[in-house]
């Protein structure tokens, strides 16, 4: 073995070395590739060299040193992408041809990265070692990709039990089911977790609230805003029963927590089986059906959504007097948008068909409902949240 190999022998131990400690030092993936960059031009003299590696489905030069232009704007030709050994380039090629060789790397069966070199020389030797010291930063920097995504998804997993337990305290443990008053309500999240909400809210003996509401967005941030807006509205009825004072609030509460970025389209309305009135308001959401004497009316009085304007453009609360038996159905609009095979929306159309034929039970009512929609929607699947609230007052 003659000095020159030797020289090279240990510069390549050197080379393995500084990587294998930087490995060893948990450096951030851009230090990793700093110093494999100064490795090869300072220690192993590599003249040109430029690394490509796939940023989410772009293959991007990651490296580059030694060329007469940068390489960080040239797209990589998709041939390179089934390169399975060394090879030499053609230098009539204005990219290519700035180098001698190129070759692939890979871990595992999956292509890792796609290196172009010149060394100067024809050198076997030297291309196998700058393979495996390709490969070992390269393999180091996905286990930490690997590593960061388990960390991402732990941490995803502990807010969605957050999230969870959180909305299991969003909804009433028990709706009344007597004969003055029935009240029935499905909840079908699209995710783990949701941005939809009913509730009912005992006021005193004579008045009772019923609400629902969507919040834009879905999953966890969804389900936290919306536990949040229902945390003050439930605080603000103990406090006044006054509609258009609790929208304003529940809307200035919704601007802050949201950032003017989410809204909430919200229904709520306040019954009094002494004066036999109604008081409601719409906040944006779709139409909500009341059926008084086999008549039916749609409550759409109120304001925009809640959260996008501080303060409200507009806003006004509607009463209806001499009610004694009526139905109110109100649901959220992954109802009637969700689709057919055949791009077609299940509609409000639909819905009220269903809803004249007044079915004995609410529990039967939102079963059709169901039924009919999972017919309608044929193997497509539910692309948002479906909450449905069902009351029926009899008061003789």
């Amino acid at each position: 073995m003659n000095n020159t190999t030797l020289d090279l022998k240990d510069l390549q131990l050197n080379a393995l070395l500084e990587v294998t400690q930087a490995i060893n030092n948990n450096l951030s993936e851009e230090d990793l590739l700093k110093i494999y960059k100064f490795t090869l031009l300072a220690d192993l003299k590599i003249q040109k060299l430029a690394l490509f590696t796939d940023l989410d489905g772009d293959w991007t030069c990651r490296v580059h040193f030694g060329t007469d232009e940068s390489c960080e704007d040239v797209g990589l030709d998709p041939e390179f992408l089934d390169l399975k050994e060394l090879e030499n380039l053609d230098a009539s090629d204005k990219f290519e041809g700035q180098f001698q060789q190129v070759f692939p790397v890979y871990h595992k069966g999956k292509l890792l990265a796609v290196v172009f070199i010149s060394t100067g020389e024809e050198s076997v030797v030297e291309n196998r070692f700058l393979n495996a010291l390709t490969n070992l930063i390269l393999v180091a920097i996905e286990n930490k990709k690997f590593a960061r995504k388990q960390m991402e998804q732990e941490a995803y997993h502990r807010e969605l039990e957050i999230a969870k337990k959180v909305q299991n305290f969003l909804f009433p443990k028990q709706l009344p089911m007597a004969e003055r008053l029935q009240i029935e309500a499905f909840y079908l999240p699209h995710q783990d977790v949701g941005g939809d909400y009913y509730d009912y809210i005992p006021i005193d003996k004579d008045r009772f609230l019923i609400c629902i509401a969507d919040v834009s967005g879905k999953g966890v941030p969804a389900a936290l805003l919306m536990s949040n807006f229902q945390a003050s509205l439930r605080t603000l009825v103990r406090h006044s029963i006054n509609l258009e004072q609790i929208i304003n609030e529940l809307n200035l509460t919704t601007f802050r927590s949201g950032n003017a970025e989410n809204f909430i389209t919200f229904f709520a309305a306040i019954y009094d089986y002494t004066t036999k009135e109604l008081e409601y308001i719409n906040c944006g959401h779709n139409e909500i059906v009341l059926i008084n004497n086999d008549e039916i009316t749609l409550l759409n009085e109120g304001t925009t959504v809640l959260g996008m304007f501080d303060p409200l453009p507009f806003i006004k609360t509607e009463t209806i007097k001499d009610l004694t038996e009526f139905f109110i159905f109100a649901y959220t609009d992954g109802l009637t948008e969700t689709f057919s095979e055949e791009d077609e929306a299940f509609e409000f159309e639909r819905l009220e068909a269903i809803i004249k034929e007044q079915l004995g039970s609410l529990h039967g009512l939102h079963n059709r409902i169901l039924d009919d929609l999972v017919e309608f929607k044929g193997n497509r699947k539910f692309n948002d949240d479906i909450t449905m609230l069902s009351c029926r007052v009899q008061n003789q």
